[in-house]
């Protein structure tokens, strides 16, 4: 049994598991992606053992919480246009936050997901592995192949700004 109190859990992975929600829904469905999960992980936090992986357990949770929203993505109806009145979002950085996230939700899902746990979460491959099934060197391989299409894609910005997390713990 875990002895942290939640509201404390919530703030050190709130930040993670909202990249991971972004990572695998996209920006509309990402808050809906992270209330959830948090909702879930808090009906279990009295049963988690204390020497639990918590980051780990909340990206499982989240992975499965976003393949929820995109089941339910695929069943609502489709808007036939856009709003053209739309801002701009904000650009950061030598590539913008937005192509990022394109780029990464236009990848297959193993690739899109192994990328998301792994370069944006910080996750192992071996847990990589545990949420999204397979073996490590499969979600190693997922993981390579998708920034391998990342970098085509976006072309030389990604190298100059990696998809792995800062020293801070925040991702770029």
């Amino acid at each position: 049994m875990t002895t942290e109190p939640f509201e404390v859990i919530v703030q050190r992975h709130g930040p993670t598991v909202l990249r991971v929600c972004r990572a695998l829904v996209g920006g509309d469905d990402a808050d809906d992606a992270w209330s959830e999960t948090f909702l879930s992980a808090l009906r279990g936090y009295d049963e988690l053992p204390g020497d639990a992986n918590v980051e780990a357990w909340l990206v499982t949770i989240a992975h499965r919480r976003s393949i929820d929203l995109i089941r339910a993505r695929a069943r609502r109806a489709v808007p036939a246009e856009e709003i053209a009145d739309r801002p701009a979002p904000a650009r950061s950085g030598p590539l913008g936050d937005l192509d990022l996230l394109r780029a990464v939700a236009a990848l297959p899902d193993r690739q899109r997901q192994a990328v998301a746990y792994h370069h944006l979460v910080g996750l192992p491959h071996e847990e990589v592995a545990r949420v999204i099934g397979g073996t490590p060197a499969a979600a190693r391989k997922a993981a390579s192949d998708g920034v391998k299409a990342l970098r085509e894609r976006l072309g030389a910005a990604t190298q100059t700004a990696p998809l792995t997390r800062t020293t801070d713990g925040e991702g770029r």
